[in-house]
């Protein structure tokens, strides 16, 4: 595969990637401020302190997610650059070493052992390091992880997932608040597990029917515990 069609194809991916996080961060955020404010709604009818607790919840979870990504990205990069220093300190000591792994990577690739070693040879005269990185690690020399645009995409993709559910508990009638959240919710979980499901190449069904049960037990937990408090 040609160099350009590699990046290309890695760029694909590693937007699908994004994509599929960010669809994973909304229902998230769908979840866990749904059963937040049906929680909350169910004990009381005072509307500013349902706002406030949507609010605070979107927030804190939006801020957590962030957080979380961000260091978790972070030790994945670190990892990258320490596995990189690792190479090429064994390139350094034992170059012939790794340009007959290099061949035998492309030979389990369906080469035969001579066009392997003129490719392994090409290659390594090119960037003995690029080329063992991406065989070896699967990584991009240079192209590394952003924990920023993990941290971003997460704070952005919670919050639009976490808005749902409060906007529909706010302005909905008082009599409809709850069974409307409720039905609200079950849709947009419906979308979202469709939609990571398509993306992540699993069977769309189950992955609905799963995502939107998980969402009803955790709004009828919640709606539980509000009405008991509320009494």
């Amino acid at each position: 595969m040609a160099k350009s069609e590699k990046k290309r194809s890695t760029d694909i991916e590693n937007r699908l990637n994004v994509l599929r996080a960010g669809v994973l961060g909304a229902n998230d955020g769908i979840i866990s401020t749904a059963g937040l404010v049906i929680g909350v709604a169910s004990a009381t009818t005072n509307m500013m302190t349902i706002l406030i607790a949507g609010l605070a919840g979107l927030l804190a979870g939006a801020l957590s997610m962030a957080g979380g990504e961000y260091s978790s990205v972070s030790t994945q990069k670190d990892v990258e650059k320490a596995e990189v220093e690792k190479e090429k300190k064994l390139l350094e000591n034992d170059y012939d070493g790794e340009k007959a792994a290099l061949t035998h990577y492309y030979e389990e690739k369906g080469l035969t052992s001579d066009i392997a070693s003129q490719v392994a040879t090409e290659l390594m005269k090119e960037d003995a390091l690029a080329a063992r990185v991406q065989a070896k690690l699967n990584i991009t020399l240079g192209e590394y992880v952003n924990p920023w645009n993990a941290a971003f995409s997460s704070i952005i993709s919670f919050s639009c997932g976490a808005i749902i559910p409060l906007l529909f508990i706010l302005f909905l009638p008082q009599e409809f608040k709850i069974v409307g959240t409720f039905v609200a919710v079950s849709f947009a979980l419906a979308l979202t597990g469709f939609v990571s499901a398509a993306l992540g190449g699993a069977p769309r069904l189950k992955a609905v029917i799963r995502n939107v049960i998980v969402g009803m037990l955790t709004m009828a937990v919640t709606y539980g515990l509000g009405h008991i408090a509320h009494i």
